[in-house]
Order: structure tokens, then C-alpha cells, then sequence
């Protein structure tokens, strides 16, 4: 098996391809592969889905990976590590976040990840962008391309989050959706967080935004802050040297022994036992 090495903060490459590089490939950084036009199939992690024009794909660290192609296809790559995210948000709480939903995602499923309808033509539109810029080639191209690239890992980031409860489609409700951004913009405000405060923000009676929540991610309310809360906390353990004291106090768990408790539900182990098995 080929493991790929990146040696720029990103990268990005254009190519229309008959027949893609033999063998299953190993990266050892986050690549978005979006389609132009062509039909096959993808392979990750012993699984496929067929792709066709307008797919983006995301491929971290962990993936293994091949496609399989049935008509002749263009591919726009763009290759980045977890360095040059975190150098280009000036080390901004929220900038960070947005790194951790893509690092959580390391064993999502197979197919494309946008689920955010609208995002659909602004990718598209943006991948256009860094072409024309790359072609012409004007005065601040390269800056120009740079933030177009920060904007593209920002829509994924969001449509990892989005897709996260089991049940998500590309046919859910854009009320639900709303509910998931507001989620995770105040995971760490508990009051923004109950039941009846998330109602009263959206206009939805109580009762009824529990079979509804339910109904559209396949888990109660309750299941998802917590779960999505131990997949940030999974993530401060593998990104972080926080203490497991510290990472209890920042997601507002009771105490450190609440925390372990609920983690090992989760996984089945400890924190403590998790960080010394995957750091």
C-alpha cells in the first residue's frame, strides 16, 4: 500500500483521469477530492459508493482508499494538514472546533459529504474560483486562493457536523439542521442547551420538538449532545495535553469521574485508558 506525504500546508491539483493509480492509498493528511464530471466508484475502508459530477469527498489520516473509474473523470484535489488549519485560524476557539469535526470524522462512512443543500453550487462555484485564479494567475492570486481554500474547509466542516446523527439525509428538514448549528455553537453554554430553551429559540413546542428531533436523526436530544459532547472530548484527548480534570470542567461534566463514566459507556474504557492506547 502507497502512504502519500504532504510537504506544503496544502495543495491542490487538477486532473482528468481514464484510469486511477493502482493500488489502495494511504495519506497522511486530509484530502477533499470533488468530482467535475465523470462516473465510478470509491473505495474506503472495504467500502464503495458510486460517484458521479458534483461529490466531494473527504479522505483523512486514517482512510484507505482507491477509485475505480467508469468514464473519464475530473478531479479537483486539495490536500491539507492539521498544521496549516490551526496556523491559519490564529488559534481561534471556533477555528479549532471546526478542525475537531474533521478529525472526529475519521471513520465516517463512504459517499459524499455534502448534506447541506445549499453548499452544493457554493462549492462548486469555489473549486471554479481557484481554477480561474490558478489559470490567470494575477497580482495576489496565491492569497486569494488561500482564504477560497479556508472557506472550503469551513462548508466541509459544517457538513461533517451536519452529518453526524445516523438518520441525517440530504432530504432533512432544514429545521433540524438549524437545531444541530445551534447545538454545536453553544455546546458549551448548558443554559442554550435544555430542552425547553432550544424550543422556545426555534418556536416549537416542547413535546413536539422531542418526537421530531427524534424522528429526523435517529436519537433523542439527550443522546445526541452527549454523544456529540464525547466526540469533542475523544478529540481534546488525541489533539490536546489538557489534563482529563480539564477537559471535565470545559464540557461541563459533573466531575472527572462523571466524565470517565460516560466516556467508557461511549468506548469502553476510560479516558485515561484511550489516550494511552491511540496517543
Amino acid at each position: 500500500m502507497k502512504k502519500e506525504s504532504l510537504h506544503l500546508p496544502f495543495e491542490i491539483e487538477f486532473a482528468t483521469l481514464d484510469q486511477y493509480p493502482k493500488g489502495s492509498r494511504h495519506n497522511s493528511y486530509f484530502e477533499l477530492i470533488y468530482i467535475f464530471s465523470g462516473t465510478g466508484i470509491q473505495y474506503i475502508n472495504q467500502h464503495k459508493f458510486n460517484y458521479k459530477a458534483g461529490n466531494l469527498f473527504l479522505l483523512t489520516p486514517q482512510d484507505i482508499h482507491s477509485f475505480e473509474i467508469t468514464t473519464a473523470t475530473r478531479f479537483f484535489f486539495l490536500r491539507f494538514n492539521e498544521y496549516y488549519v490551526k496556523t491559519k485560524s490564529g488559534h481561534e476557539k471556533d477555528t479549532i472546533q471546526r478542525m475537531e469535526f474533521i478529525l472526529q470524522n475519521a471513520s465516517h462512512r463512504p459517499g459524499c459529504i455534502l448534506k447541506n443543500q445549499v453548499d452544493k453550487p457554493l462549492i462548486a462555484s469555489l473549486v471554479a474560483s481557484i481554477i480561474q485564479e490558478n489559470n490567470h494567475q494575477q497580482l495576489y492570486h496565491k492569497k486569494i486562493i488561500e482564504q477560497i481554500v479556508n472557506a472550503i474547509i469551513t462548508i466541509v466542516a459544517r457538513n461533517i457536523a451536519l452529518k453526524l446523527p445516523k438518520n441525517i439525509k440530504e432530504n432533512t428538514g432544514e429545521i433540524v439542521l438549524d437545531i444541530l448549528h445551534y447545538i454545536q455553537e453553544n455546546i458549551f453554554d448548558p443554559s442554550k442547551l435544555k430542552a425547553a430553551e432550544i424550543s422556545r429559540h426555534f418556536g416549537i413546542s416542547l413535546s413536539y420538538m422531542g418526537r421530531y428531533f427524534k424522528k429526523q436523526t435517529g436519537e433523542t436530544l439527550q443522546q445526541y449532545l452527549t454523544s456529540y459532547k464525547l466526540r469533542l472530548v475523544e478529540s481534546r484527548l488525541l489533539h490536546s495535553d489538557m489534563r482529563i480534570g480539564e477537559i471535565a470542567f470545559e464540557f461541563n461534566f459533573v466531575d472527572e469521574s462523571h466524565l470517565n463514566r460516560s466516556f467508557k459507556k461511549l468506548k469502553g474504557v476510560s479516558p485515561t485508558e484511550y489516550r494511552r492506547q491511540y496517543c
